[in-house]
């Protein structure tokens, strides 16, 4: 690893993807600069503050941008062990007084074009973004956690539309002694499908150990609809949260959520402070189920049928995960890569196309897209590395029907099942009685309801594989 100037970010070079001595066959001297810009906390100190090998420290604030290059040999890196036990003895990523409220952004400083942009925490989640439509910006749509290690991995491709890649990690600074709890709510306003997850990202830990805090977090936390509905939170992890009804959002619901946190005392972990409230409402209730045996897609909206659509599933060895999944964005074009999940190129699976219609369902590049490529197999057999192809015509149909939020189910198909925290929102796989059993409330007889019921107003985010 080495790292970039000022100390702020480390770059990262996997096994077996050193340059080649003739400097063949992996795009030669293709590369790309990126433009990393990060939120600074306002009077945050560090000791890689300033530029590389500063001895003292020196307040940061502001906004910083760095520039970083994006080589063919570093497309599809990806970070095999964590920093301080890589091939640099003892190197870490350097302590960042990146604010975690603020943007983290990544841009081109020539010509190009982003590919696909993951971040993802020690914990294993990831962090939302977007790309803008012409592919040269990506921003986070949701926060940065305080204390926390980062990796970034950027695919993206040169002027020459050479495929190129960098693998960065970074820390951001732990919150100071002064800093209150607050909750970062979402989804953030808009309209979603019935499949929505509510979340909550608590700016500290609570652990699971102090139970009486994790109450006072959990019944300061409230989800109001209209209609009412019966649902809990659920600890993901020890400052994620996460609520959902016991069966799906009512279509047309009116979502409140607030958090009373603010003068709150949570145990030993300081006082809660302010947090924005969010409103949401819910559209129609799409399923789009697939049956990867029947090789089909039956798309309902409020229970009627729509369309039933031919499609092609994984096949042997890049089976498609099973259960339910939800919508986590669309995408018209992506560029789809079988480095990016670990097929090397010059074998007979690797593929590198342009793919339109592209509609997400899990951080790791799982899609829902057209595959014209497929179109014979499509309704007939599994042909596919994972996603669920189908034509051109269907998955235009299909962006335009479905909205974030709504609910996509594979049956049938043999793969692993969706897991229902690390890689989107797997959560409708867990039964009531398991959700139940992930609220603090619920481990309190005697200190309340164990099943949180939403009280009625009345009436009132890797990498793509084909």
């Amino acid at each position: 690893m080495a790292a970039v100037t000022g100390g702020a970010l480390l770059i990262a070079m996997v096994p077996g993807s050193v340059p080649r001595a003739d400097g063949k066959g992996l795009g030669g001297d293709a590369s790309v600069t990126l433009l990393i810009g990060r939120a600074l906390q306002e009077g945050g100190r560090a000791a890689h503050c300033g530029a590389a090998g500063a001895t003292q420290d020196r307040p940061c604030t502001g906004w910083r941008q760095e520039r970083v290059r994006a080589t063919a040999y570093g497309a599809g890196a990806v970070l095999q062990e964590s920093a301080g036990r890589g091939a640099a003895a003892g190197a870490r990523p350097a302590l960042l007084p990146t604010d975690a409220r603020g943007p983290l952004r990544i841009g081109l400083a020539g010509p190009g074009q982003l590919v696909d942009v993951t971040v993802q925490d020690g914990h294993g989640r990831y962090v939302g973004g977007a790309l803008d439509p012409k592919g040269r910006r990506w921003a986070n749509t949701e926060s940065l956690r305080a204390g926390e290690q980062y990796t970034v991995h950027v695919g993206a491709q040169d002027g020459a539309g050479t495929p190129v890649g960098v693998t960065m990690a970074f820390r951001t600074a732990p919150p100071s002694d002064g800093d209150r709890i607050t909750a970062e709510l979402g989804p953030g306003s808009g309209t979603y499908g019935a499949g929505q997850i509510v979340t909550a990202a608590l700016s500290r830990p609570v652990p699971a150990a102090d139970l009486d805090a994790r109450i006072r977090v959990e019944r300061a936390l409230e989800v109001t609809s209209e209609p009412a509905v019966e649902g809990s939170w659920y600890w993901v992890d020890d400052s994620t949260l996460h609520y959902r009804p016991r069966t799906y959002w009512p279509a047309q619901a009116a979502v409140r959520v607030r958090s009373g946190l603010d003068g709150v005392q949570i145990g030993d972990h300081g006082l809660g402070g302010p947090s924005e409230s969010v409103e949401f409402t819910v559209g129609d209730r799409i399923e789009a189920v697939t049956d990867s045996a029947a090789h089909e897609m039956t798309v309902r909206r409020n229970g009627r049928v729509l369309r039933t659509i031919p499609v092609t599933t994984g096949k042997a060895g890049f089976l498609t995960r099973s259960g339910i999944k939800v919508v986590l964005g669309k995408e018209e074009q992506v560029r789809m890569r079988g480095d990016t999940v670990g097929i090397r190129r010059g074998t007979k699976e690797f593929y590198d196309l342009p793919v339109l219609y592209a509609t997400r369902v899990t951080w790791s590049g799982e899609y829902v897209h057209a595959a014209p490529w497929s179109v014979d197999a499509q309704g007939e057999e599994n042909v596919s590395h994972g996603c669920t192809g189908m034509s051109t015509a269907n998955a235009a149909w299909f962006f335009k029907t479905v909205r974030v939020g709504d609910i996509v189910e594979v049956v049938n198909s043999g793969g692993e099942p969706m897991a229902p925290f690390a890689n989107g929102f797997g959560d409708w796989n867990l039964d009531w009685p398991t959700w139940l059993r992930g609220s603090a409330l619920a481990s309190a007889p005697g200190r309340g309801p164990a099943v949180p019921a939403v009280s009625g107003r009345t009436p009132s985010r890797l990498y793509p594989m084909t």
